[in-house]
This record gives C-alpha cells, structure tokens and sequence, in this order.
C-alpha cells in the first residue's frame, strides 16, 4: 500500500535531488575593478575562451569555448560548449573589489527547429578556467610592470 511522503518532506526531497549545474566561485582583490575586469579579458584569452558579449558599465563579460573532441551517440549532438560569466563589482569587509565567475556547460543539439542547447553539469575544463582567473586576478596589480 502507497502512502504519499507529507508536502515538507517532499519539498525538501525535491530540493536535494536537483543541485546546481553551473559552478560559482567569488573572491576579492584589492585592485580597482577595471584592472580586475582586464585582467579577467586577458585571461580569457590566454585560456582560449572567445568573448561573446562585454558591457563595460556594469563590468560584466561572457566569453565561450567550443569542445569539438567530445563524441556522443546521439545523432543530433554537435558540441560540447563551456561558458563563463565573470562579473567585478564593489566589496564589503575592507576589500576594493570583488569578482564572480560563473562557469556552465552545455551540449549543443542539432534539431530541425535550429541549434539547440541543453545545460549539463560544470565540466572540468570550465571549473578549472574559473579558478584560474579567480587565482590570477584576485592578486594586486603590480605597478611596477604597468607600461606607461
């Protein structure tokens, strides 16, 4: 005989089942947000990610990087795609700057309404991206090594 699991039990069951498929990481730098904000486009660069839109205004930047060495067995899979969205403001607790990024992944589908894209958890590859802009430009910017 089946019972139904009471409505908090089932909420919280349902919350734990999902989980977050993109990965969030923060830290904070002591150098102004702009520099922060360059630091972050040339380390996407050196990274190999291609940057997709930048608004200098809110100090925000997406950038992509296409994995074409992934096969599958689904004739409508085309790519695997890792996205990061870095975004620098203002922090609190003595810091001058805080920065953000967001790393996802997606497979990207062939369908016949067009390109498709389904979110799956984090790869490696965009996690490690993350940490590595988090570990570069959190660090001050030494102004010893600034032309000009």
């Amino acid at each position: 005989m089946l019972r139904r699991l009471p409505t908090p039990l089932a909420v919280a069951l349902a919350a734990c089942i999902g989980g977050s498929l993109a990965t969030r990481v923060s830290d904070t730098s002591p150098s102004p947000a702009p520099d922060v904000l360059d630091c972050a486009r040339g380390q996407l660069k050196a990274l190999g990610f291609t940057e997709s839109s930048y608004d200098s205004d809110r100090l925000r930047v997406t950038a992509r990087k296409f994995d074409e060495t992934q096969r599958r067995p689904d004739t409508q899979f085309r790519r695997m795609v890792d996205r990061l969205a870095i975004e620098v403001g203002p922090a609190s607790d003595g810091a001058v700057t805080a920065i953000t990024v967001d790393a996802s992944t997606f497979a990207e589908m062939t369908t016949q309404r067009g390109p498709t894209e389904v979110q799956e958890k984090a790869s490696d590859a965009a996690r490690s991206a993350a940490q590595t802009i988090l570990q570069k430009c959190s660090q001050p910017v030494d102004s010893l090594s600034v032309p000009g």
